[in-house]
């Protein structure tokens, strides 16, 4: 199931918001029919919630069905509120912006590069899984340019063939190029997904939206 929508009057909803196969973390300032449309088309559970006092869950919180791993600048508070419905660290790294720095799902995550050793075993206790560092389209940022779930894969339309091969060894099966809301090549923070559903920006084409559909396995 897809849905198009707007969070915070922006397209890229990635940036508000982080899933897993069975919840969704949503910025606190997100409408009630956004988070209608994440629940229906991800068929998740949803809370709100606020991290290092912003509202950019996306960019700031990576989470998979083990855990989730968050900027090392959150809150007390704010960590409390997210342990209510999963297990969650922080990461101790300049380059704390979790969510841009890590795609993950279930078996394995890509990490900027740039990430310190400590961060990169927090990300593996966290999350559970086999980190390995790298770069797609060029970008250290890979969860601003990439999605992935635990059927498929989708990477912005710039990726190499290198790439595509790269994400393949890591999580196991084909990543294929895509791009959301009329031609970005930031489809982590142009959209939403688990294995059963994704939600995108409105200004996402219909052949946009197959191609998403295609690489995710959604069908």
């Amino acid at each position: 199931m897809m849905r198009l929508s707007r969070c915070c009057g922006t397209p890229n909803i990635g940036v508000y918001a982080a899933a897993s196969e069975n919840l969704a973390i949503v910025a606190a300032v997100a409408a009630p029919d956004f988070i209608k449309s994440v629940e229906e088309a991800l068929q998740v559970k949803t809370f709100t919630a606020i991290a290092s006092g912003s509202y950019l869950i996306g960019s700031l919180v990576a989470v998979n069905s083990y855990g989730a791993v968050i900027s090392g600048t959150a809150e007390s508070s704010e960590l409390e509120i997210i342990e209510k419905h999963i297990r969650v660290s922080m990461i101790s790294d300049r380059l704390n912006a979790a969510g841009n720095n890590i795609l993950v799902n279930d078996k394995a995550a890509v990490v900027n590069p740039e990430l310190g050793k400590r961060a990169e075993k927090e990300i593996v206790d966290a999350l559970n899984v086999e980190v390995v560092r790298g770069t797609v389209c060029g970008c250290n940022t890979v969860g601003s340019v990439c999605s992935v779930t635990n059927k498929g894969c989708v990477c912005g339309a710039s990726a190499s063939e290198e790439d595509l091969a790269f994400l393949k060894d890591v999580f196991g099966m084909e990543a294929k190029k895509a791009s959301v809301n009329h031609g970005s090549k930031y489809v982590g923070a142009g959209m939403l997904c688990n294995s059963k559903g994704a939600i995108m920006g409105d200004d996402t084409t219909p052949i946009e939206m197959g191609k998403i559909e295609d690489g995710l396995n959604l069908f």
